[in-house]
């Protein structure tokens, strides 16, 4: 059972590890179409003639809210949310490990679920209607409110991942695991040698 936790949590963290490097491909496209949003409507005005529209300044949007979206399970698994508690860093990794699997449990999973169970009565509407932006020449609205359905699942599965890496921690698995992971960690810098 532990190694199939194990291997279930490696799978969901190399399946948000695949959607962060999407989300970084899609930052780029998301600053490209602005950059160039920024420069039409600035052409427009000077030239009089329409070089932007509805659909590429929504897109822009979109971009930003896929990114936010699927970019939360991403952020979460590599720990880089913004921590408030200005103890957890100097607590003992078995400590880390009881808030992390406590937090994951009583904050994130039941967050996650009542936010899917929120979302899906809009997303089910949108899909109905096949509702699109009010402006005109705008996009379709219900594949992006799909989305959040998708994102909850995500950020969902990462907290179950979550939960057997805090696990592990409390154990001690953890630090065994970062040191075969990262030989030489605990003893100072590898040599290029010893690295190879």
């Amino acid at each position: 059972m532990r190694a199939f936790a194990t291997r279930f949590a490696d799978a969901v963290d190399r399946l948000n590890g695949y959607i962060g490097s999407l989300s970084r491909w899609l930052i780029i496209l998301m600053v490209g179409i602005g950059a160039y949003n920024a420069v039409a409507r600035w052409a427009t005005r000077q030239l009089g003639v329409g070089l932007s529209s509805n659909a590429l300044n929504e897109l822009q949007w979109y971009l930003f809210s896929v990114v936010f979206l699927l970019g939360a399970a991403y952020c979460l698994k590599e720990d880089v949310h913004v921590r408030v508690d200005v103890l957890y860093e100097r607590l003992s990794p078995k400590a880390r490990g009881w808030i992390d699997l406590l937090g994951s449990v009583l904050f994130l999973l039941p967050f996650s679920v009542l936010m899917i169970h929120v979302s899906i009565p809009a997303v089910r509407n949108s899909w109905r209607i096949l509702e699109t932006s009010a402006d005109p020449g705008g996009l379709p609205r219900y594949p992006l409110k799909t989305l959040l359905i998708v994102a909850f699942a995500l950020l969902f599965l990462q907290g179950l991942a979550q939960i057997v890496r805090a696990i592990e921690q409390i154990r001690g698995g953890a630090e065994q695991r970062d040191d075969a992971e990262h030989p030489g960690s605990a003893d100072g810098p590898v040599s290029v040698e010893e690295g190879i």
